[in-house]
């Protein structure tokens, strides 16, 4: 192919919209525009520990028919010609499918994951498998460091953990090196890369988008979502990934339309919060970026309502169940040797322990879940839309263990806020949440959540749009970047 007409320093950190206008007024091809992202995953990607695997061969191919589409007129969609890199949990057809972990290294699956194909008939070009926390935390992990590919460094300061699960889709798209990433959650695993590498993440309902073809930890917890520029990308990529799939019998046999064109005013909206999360609860030093997060948000001009999570022990909860489920999905591997193969010694002895959860434990899990699940129905008759921070604590050093860090930080106080346990509980739930970058302290972004009901992403979306129209935090890049 020829130069491309678009300097290439501009398309690092574009927007979906941005680079498909490009793509369509032809001032670039879909295989230039694959080539300068393959690039930089290739060169800056190990860099960072954020590369699984490269797709030259596979996103040379999907660039070609994207080009031949565009060269007859024939549009798919925003996402048609965008590169993007995926959590190398989930499956892509020939080749290797590690879950970050090296007993499974040389894996491989005849299908494509649903969300894989779905973005292919979109036109979205496939460039990569993005690293990941080994077994997506399954058993729980002591350090950075629990992945095939080391610790995942963040863009921000290479001293610093990205966050996990979804690490390399963190860092991938905050170092510019895709316009956006697919990564999972089960307890925090968007919500938490999204927050230390300054990266907007959406954790879609339970059910709105298939899991057919990724790994299991919990298929009472698992949900696919998306990582990217902002929150307006966020909608385009899960317009693409989201809807029925009669072959996943967790599907929520729904679709999603991203129509923010259609939300309802702010000021008919109710939102809930609770001030000692952004003025106690957060170590402090980010206290005042929270607080003026805070009343960026205010300024939309929706009724605020202070509150506090019903209370239970979210926690406790929700490590019985994913534990449980992982101990019944893992068994075989837990009960052989190549569990000893993890990198981190506790989660081989997190995974092992858990097999001596009861059916009882479980099933008294999934009691007081129910209860949970009652109480935030009758949260969200009086509200529409929760926030707190993201996470409440600097991101952790890569060098040293998260339990030794733990014993350094404040003792949270007393009361209880919003945010404690809000990840939790809406997994718990299976609700829907997006982060946004909403400021940064000591050279390290820091993330503001909103959690809304069921199936509330287009709400959802659309406070993340107004919050990023009135801030440029979205738009800030790493200074090894920049």
């Amino acid at each position: 192919m020829g130069k491309s007409k678009a300097a290439p320093d501009s398309l690092d950190f574009a927007t979906i919209s941005e680079l498909n206008q490009l793509l369509r007024g032809r001032q670039i091809s879909a295989q230039d525009l694959a080539s300068h992202f393959l690039n930089r995953l290739k060169s800056i990607g190990p860099q960072y520990n954020a590369l699984a695997l490269s797709l030259d061969k596979l996103a040379k191919k999907q660039a070609k028919e994207v080009d031949d589409d565009l060269k007859r007129e024939r549009f798919r969609g925003p996402l048609q010609g965008i590169p993007y890199g995926a959590k190398d949990l989930l499956s892509v057809r020939n080749y290797p499918t590690t879950w970050g972990a090296k007993p499974f290294e040389n894996q491989i699956f005849d299908d494509n994951a649903h969300v894989i194909n779905r973005l292919r008939g979109a036109g979205s070009v496939l460039i990569g498998k993005l690293s990941m926390v080994e077994l997506a935390g399954g058993g729980g992990y002591n350090g950075a460091g629990a992945s095939l590919q080391g610790p995942g460094l963040n863009p921000w300061n290479k001293a610093y953990w990205s966050g996990g699960s979804s690490s390399g889709s963190g860092i991938a798209v905050a170092a510019g090196l895709v316009p956006y990433a697919l990564g999972s959650e089960t307890s925090g695993s968007i919500m938490t890369p999204a927050s230390y590498c300054g990266v907007t993440g959406l954790r879609p309902t339970y059910g709105l988008v298939s899991r057919r073809g990724a790994m299991t930890l919990s298929w009472t917890c698992d949900k696919i979502g998306v990582l990217a520029r902002s929150a307006e990308d966020c909608g385009h990529a899960l317009h693409g990934i989201a809807g029925k799939d009669d072959a996943d019998p967790s599907s929520a046999g729904k679709s999603f339309y991203y129509s923010p064109q259609y939300q309802r005013q702010f000021r008919d909206l109710k939102i809930g919060y609770n001030s000692l999360d952004f003025n106690q609860w957060v170590d402090e030093p980010m206290r005042p970026d929270f607080l003026s997060a805070l009343n960026v948000v205010k300024s939309f001009g929706s009724e605020m309502v202070e509150m506090a999570l019903p209370d239970f022990p979210y926690g406790l909860i929700i490590g019985c169940i994913i534990d449980s489920e992982a101990a019944s999905v893992f068994e075989e591997f837990i009960r052989s040797d190549r569990v000893n193969a993890l990198a981190d010694s506790d989660q081989i002895n997190g995974l092992k322990a858990s097999l001596n959860y009861t059916a009882l434990d479980y099933l008294k899990a999934m009691r007081i879940r129910s209860q949970i699940q009652a109480s935030f129905r009758e949260v969200f008759s009086k509200i529409d839309v929760l926030i707190s921070p993201t996470r409440f604590h600097f991101p952790e050093r890569v060098d040293q263990p998260f339990d030794v860090q733990d014993k350094n930080r404040p003792a949270a106080p007393g009361q209880k806020g919003v945010g404690a346990g809000l990840v939790q509980a809406s997994n718990l739930c299976g609700l829907p949440a997006l982060s946004v970058p909403c400021g940064f302290v000591n050279g390290l972004p820091i993330g503001l959540q909103f959690v809304g009901p069921a199936f509330s992403e287009n709400t959802l979306l659309s406070f993340g749009r107004e919050f990023q129209r009135l801030t440029d935090f979205h738009k800030q890049r790493p200074p090894l970047m920049a």
